[in-house]
């Protein structure tokens, strides 16, 4: 096979998809053929990891080629995992070199469609410095946080529910004391100042003002949809975006066809609220999550459609994953509304567990690469941007240390061993599991030293708090828990001294290479620190006059469905 010079790119991401999700991953209660379709027609990754189990310092990894720890990208908190409000200060850092700048200056036209969720200002309302334009893309349309719960007036909210909870308790208790005040005062117990009882009154409006003000209006602060700079509509008609989405995709590849380009096309499927076309509704065996699959699925093949029509399949690198695994904990009652992370254990938000962090990974290339190819070796979602680099001939940046590896050797078939030796598995900010693939044998090992604590224990998910913590609520392991999952992949059976001769030795190395490995990391302001990540109303994207923000400048023309 040939390898064409510049190829055009395609990368395909979904949110919070669960590596069981689709039929070429083992699931025969949902309907993929388009993504099956990549699948048979190009090489799969049966161990392609997300290097963080959230979604904004996972696609931070991403964009980057480095964890996202070296970014600043990771939360010491258990609040704030991921970016929480468009008008927070943390984001994406200017001085990071994304592979769409890379790409940009090779010459490609670059475009992101979709959900970016790397931030958006720094210091001033407009002055969107963390903004897609500013990371490399020559033309973003889609939705500059993410799509959430609180973007559906009748939806239960999902950003910091349960600080939400105790915040309205707390109001209602200040709330209290003034009008408790006027017991005493009118029943004549003892004379209380009118001063008093009107500092406390104030107190518990000031109160009740400094966070209703942010989280009273969640959907109309974080649910916008922009075209390159300009905010389109405010707040966002959630049913529709999809489809606009769907149909910006299709006019990017008509306007670029005759130039190499990078099309990025972000996903809101499968985030929970789970909004689906109405013709969607009940067409899949699985309720409403399988429903958003099969029209992701569908969206995909009308892009794979799009390539076949402008004659562009065979000089195109389709690349499929998602940013993180499935989500376990959101529930419908005692429906379950996230993915499904097939035999492997946890998910999204679970430090290292398999679930949360083992995503699909498909490559088509039909000129270069063969067709039903299966990998089984470790690679990284990191490993996209060095790859991205050498097809695309640019020169990665020599001043920082790149975490992944140029993955066309093992694609192509000349390498059979994965070049990743160890990789670090992140929770926020702390270290919680490390993998070690021995360059001498196909054996992994896997050392957590750190594991969630599941609520109710045995239920596998945090149904308490709606996402595990990293620290506190947390289990310490010492010596930590070793599984080798090349033979225990469900990482069911914990290896000791005891029934694993080579335990203290593979220990021993994998410490070894966590002292190595935390000498590569340089202190960096950190983008999700209190500050950062609180709302600032001057930092707010506002159509119109803030704090009278709204605005439909969209038309209504959308793609057909099937």
């Amino acid at each position: 096979m040939t390898r064409n010079a510049r190829p055009n790119i395609v990368l395909l991401m979904a949110d919070d998809l669960g590596v069981g999700d689709l039929c070429c991953y083992g699931n025969n209660s949902v309907s993929t053929p388009n993504i099956d379709r990549l699948a048979n027609e190009g090489v799969r990754l049966t161990q392609h990891l997300a290097a963080a189990s959230m979604c904004t310092p996972s696609r931070a990894a991403f964009l980057t080629g480095r964890y996202p720890i070296r970014s600043g990208m990771v939360s010491p908190y258990n609040l704030n995992r991921a970016l929480t409000w468009l008008g927070g200060s943390g984001g994406l850092p200017t001085n990071e070199t994304t592979f769409a700048k890379l790409l940009q200056h090779r010459g490609y036209r670059t475009g992101l469609i979709g959900k970016w969720h790397l931030g958006l200002s720094c210091a001033s309302r407009n002055d969107h410095c963390y903004h897609p334009l500013n990371h490399g893309f020559h033309y973003f349309y889609g939705v500059p946080f993410g799509l959430l719960s609180d973007c559906q007036a009748s939806k239960t909210p999902e950003l910091h529910r349960w600080l939400r909870i105790k915040l309205w308790i707390s109001t209602v208790a200040i709330a209290l004391v003034p009008f408790l005040l006027l017991i005493p005062k009118f029943a004549r117990w003892f004379s209380v100042p009118w001063k008093v009882i009107f500092v406390f009154a104030l107190l518990a409006f000031l109160f009740f003002t400094s966070w209703y003000s942010s989280y009273g209006f969640t959907r109309r602060w974080n649910c916008i949809l922009m075209r390159n700079h300009e905010i389109i509509q405010q707040p966002m008609k959630e049913e529709k975006v999809a489809s606009l989405m769907l149909k910006e995709a299709l006019a990017f590849i008509e306007r670029v066809k005759r130039e190499p380009f990078l099309l990025f096309f972000s996903f809101l499927h499968v985030h929970t609220p789970l909004i689906s076309k109405e013709k969607f509704v009940g067409h899949s065996k699985y309720g409403r999550y399988g429903d958003n699959v099969e029209e992701m699925d569908w969206m995909v093949g009308k892009i794979l459609d799009a390539l076949d029509r402008e004659c562009l399949a065979n000089n195109t690198l389709v690349y499929f994953t998602s940013d993180n695994g499935g989500h376990l904990e959101p529930l419908d009652g005692a429906v379950q509304l996230g993915g499904w992370n097939g035999i492997y254990k946890g998910g999204k938000g679970m430090g290292g567990w398999e679930g949360g962090i083992r995503v699909p990974g498909i490559f088509r290339w039909p000129s270069v690469l063969e067709a039903g190819r299966v990998i089984n070796e470790p690679t990284s979602l990191m490993d996209i941007y060095p790859t991205l680099s050498y097809i695309g001939g640019g020169i990665l940046p020599q001043d920082r240390v790149i975490d992944g590896r140029n993955l066309m050797p093992l694609l192509e078939g000349r390498a059979s061993h994965s070049h990743h030796e160890f990789l670090f598995h992140y929770c926020g900010g702390y270290l919680h599991t490390v993998r070690w693939h021995q360059k001498d044998c196909a054996t992994v090992w896997k050392a957590h030293y750190v594991t969630p604590k599941f609520y109710p224990d045995g239920t596998g998910a945090c149904y308490g708090s709606g996402i595990c913590s990293c620290s506190g609520d947390v289990t310490y392991h010492d010596p930590p828990l070793l599984f080798d999952i090349s033979r225990d992949p469900l990482e069911a059976l914990p290896l000791n001294p005891d029934n694993e001769p080579l335990f203290d030795s593979v220990i021993k190395k994998m410490e070894a290479a966590i002292k190595e490995h935390r000498r590569t990391l340089t202190p960096v302001p950190q983008q999700f620190s209190v500050f950062n990540t609180i709302w600032k109303p001057w930092l707010q994207p506002c159509c119109g006059t803030f704090p009278f923000c709204g605005c439909d400048k969209e038309d209504d023309i959308l793609p057909t469905a099937p």
